[in-house]
């Protein structure tokens, strides 16, 4: 089954950071436009971060600054790196398309950040 496999979470004090994977499969990361999105416990999935086929990048305020999303066309895979980590960005982390493919979702990477 084609699916994105994301990896690199884990559990972090606050101030951390984390570096987050997506190897992608099915399609390529060069040629889309590519997102992480995220959802929290009780919370609807929103995307924190795009990177277009282009190269442009954008992130959601909550996340901006923070933040680093990338992509290496070799290894079809993109990243997210997580700096300054808030209890808040406590979610499971995944990557699709952006705009989402219907059902190119993998299983996410849980992402706890506590003290």
């Amino acid at each position: 089954q084609v699916q994105p496999v994301e990896s690199g979470g884990g559990l972090v004090q606050p101030g951390g950071s984390l570096r987050l994977s997506c190897a992608a499969s099915g399609i390529s990361v060069s040629s889309n436009d590519m997102g992480w999105y995220r959802q929290a416990p009780g919370k609807q999935r929103e995307l924190v971060a795009s990177i277009t086929s282009g190269g442009s990048t954008n992130y959601a305020d909550s996340v901006k600054g923070r933040f680093t999303i990338s992509r290496d066309s070799a290894k079809n895979t993109v990243y997210l790196q997580m700096n300054s980590l808030k209890i808040e960005d406590t979610a499971v982390y995944y990557c699709n398309r952006n705009p989402i493919l219907r059902g190119y979702w993998g299983r996410g990477t849980q992402v706890t950040v506590s003290s």
